[in-house]
């Protein structure tokens, strides 16, 4: 179980790499164990792997991009991760298909898993395409109208 003193240090880490991403043009998870050790955070590459997942960090082009905070409603991430995603599409009766821009498919993996909602099984994100597992055709009907609603430009 993590301890108080580990959640500051992981919060104040996760605001270090906030300050970098938005600083900086940076494109590689090694680049960013470097930086963050330059400012005083011990992390390992698999640890700013997760840092980045949960910060809803999604890459553009070949650099590190932070979600737009301005168009982040508090309950809604679907609005910082929208344009990053290109298709939509079912593949069988309990699997759906969401295609992304490169780099950003685990951050909007992230965004429907936290959503909770009842009919997602699970997800499983790539670099730009991701799995996202229904109990049946029915929950899959709902789910593919809650996220074409939810990614509409």
């Amino acid at each position: 179980m993590a301890t108080g003193n580990e959640h500051s240090v992981t919060a104040a880490r996760r605001d270090a790499l906030r300050r970098i991403i938005a600083g900086s043009e940076v494109g590689r998870q090694t680049d960013l164990v470097r930086l963050l050790a330059r400012a005083g955070h011990r992390a390992t590459q698999s640890c700013v792997s997760r840092d980045l997942r949960e910060l809803g960090v999604a890459k553009r082009g070949d650099r590190y991009v932070l979600p737009d905070d301005a168009v982040l409603p508090v309950a809604n991430g679907f609005a910082a991760v929208a344009g990053f995603v290109r298709e939509v599409r079912t593949a069988g009766p309990s699997l759906t298909v969401v295609r992304t821009a490169a780099g950003a498919a685990q951050s909007v993996a992230v965004v429907i898993d936290r959503a909770q909602w009842p009919e997602v099984v699970g997800t499983i994100s790539g670099d730009d395409t991701i799995f996202v597992a229904t109990g049946d055709a029915a929950a899959q009907r709902k789910l593919r109208t809650r996220l074409q609603h939810a990614f509409r430009p």
